[in-house]
Formats: structure tokens, sequence, C-alpha cells
């Protein structure tokens, strides 16, 4: 969304697995996300982001604190993944994620655009 200038990272306080209802609703926008992998925060704690952003409540107070990030930001969206129910339901819940999530990164890129934000991709 943002161009080549922009390096993105996923990962969760704790590795788990990838949830099928997210490949589900993310091939629905034409994007295969089948061959990635779940990740913790602790596997990218060494790298540099300009810009770090959380998603839910518990992940803002745990995550570990990214030195040189210019930015944290904290998006506050609902864990689809436990949301009870049946299958319909649940695809629900994780399309109601995906596209505030697409929102979310497209008003952010949106917002990089403006400023003219330079990512630090070679520090």
């Amino acid at each position: 969304m943002a161009g080549d200038g922009v390096v993105e990272r996923s990962a969760g306080l704790e590795a788990g697995h990838l949830r099928p209802e997210a490949v589900t609703v993310m091939s629905e926008l034409g994007l295969d996300i089948s061959h990635q992998r779940s990740k913790s925060v602790e596997q990218v704690a060494g790298e540099h982001f300009d810009i770090v952003v959380t998603t839910c409540d518990e992940a803002k107070e745990a995550c570990p604190l990214f030195p040189g990030a210019f930015e944290t930001l904290h998006w506050d969206l609902p864990d689809p993944a436990a949301v009870p129910g049946d299958e319909a339901t649940r695809l629900e819940a994780f399309r109601d994620v995906r596209d505030e999530l697409w929102a979310q990164v497209a008003d952010l890129s949106r917002s990089l655009e403006r400023t003219q934000f330079v990512p630090s991709r070679n520090r």
C-alpha cells in the first residue's frame, strides 16, 4: 500500500499459529498469506523500526521498547480469534478486523506520503 519505500514486519507477544480464518479473509482480497508464519515480538526485537504499531491493549502494555523508533501508534482492535461462535460468525469477526486494519494502514500510508517520511531502511 505504501510502496517499496516501506518495509513492514508483524509479530505478536507470542508466536502462535496462522489462523485459517485470516487466510480465508485475506484471500477474499486476492492476498495469499498461507505461507506466512506467526512470529513473536522477541524475534524482531533486534531490528530498527521507524514506526511501531500495537493493535491490542495487552500488546500496548507488554510490548518491549524499540529504541530509535520515531513514533509508536496504538490501534485498538479486537482479537477476532477470541470471538466465539460458528465459522460464519468467526469469519465475520476476522473480516471486520481486516477492514479496520486495512483502513488504518491506508491512513498511515497517506500520512507518510503527505509528510514525505523517509524510512531509515539502511540504519
